[in-house]
């Protein structure tokens, strides 16, 4: 028996306007699929209908997929596509495996011969980096920070040094609540010469990209509040 295909589709970022973001194919994709591994039912049931799917959501079926998740859940979820059905892997937000559990369910996939299709969509780390205005030669995701302080700002003196020495552009995220704290800590521990640059609810009506040397974004009132921000450090 043939097996089923697993496609990572790209969610948005939060936009409602998807013919912005997301690539018309995925509509074709998704009316093929009903079999979905995702996140939070809710929001990828809401992607769905953005979307266009035709198919009834109560004819799909779902496969939570988060911190929660049983390991002995998690091995059968693909039970369905080596029996011949394909099965589409959405995230919360932006691109599945990126910063994001999904990377357990490909591996999965590849372990049992299934061929795995990834689609093209948003992905705030890249948009980021793009808009960052430092180099994209050399970078690396390192996710969250330490929520520790003295761990954070153990770290950010660290991140400071490698990009002096290496020329590595950073790249992290934080929690929205933290936003702001995080801010304090980088401007307050970062070499004044690099540059950070921050993107705030990227493709949005409300994006905003602030980026500058340290030096300049501490003489700036910036108030992040509790909104998706992606942090880019560099040179």
């Amino acid at each position: 028996m043939q097996k089923g295909k697993l496609y990572l589709i790209p969610n948005t970022l939060g936009s409602d306007d998807l013919s912005r973001v997301i690539p018309p194919y995925i509509k074709e994709v998704i009316n093929t699929i009903e079999h979905y591994i995702v996140e939070n039912i809710q929001t990828a049931a809401k992607f769905l209908k953005l979307a266009g799917i035709n198919k009834p959501l109560r004819e799909l079926t779902f496969y939570v997929l988060n911190a929660k998740s049983k390991e002995s859940d998690i091995t059968t979820y693909l039970d369905e596509t080596e029996g011949g059905k394909d099965t589409g892997l959405i995230s919360e937000a932006g691109l599945p495996c990126i910063a994001d559990p999904g990377s357990v369910i490909v591996k999965m996939a590849h372990q049992k011969g299934i061929q795995v299709v990834p689609l093209s969509g948003p992905s705030s780390i890249m948009l980021a980096l793009m808009a960052s205005g430092v180099s994209g030669q050399n970078f690396a995701f390192i996710g969250y920070l330490p929520i520790d302080k003295n761990a954070r700002v153990k770290k950010i003196k660290g991140l400071g040094s490698k990009i002096k020495q290496e020329g590595q552009t950073q790249i992290f995220i934080e929690a929205p609540h933290r936003n702001d704290k995080l801010l304090a800590d980088i401007l307050s521990n970062s070499p004044g010469d690099i540059i950070l640059s921050i993107s705030k609810n990227l493709t949005m009506e409300t994006e905003e990209i602030i980026s500058g040397t340290i030096e300049q974004l501490r003489n700036k009132n910036i108030i992040l509040g509790k909104e998706p921000v992606i942090f880019v450090l560099g040179k």
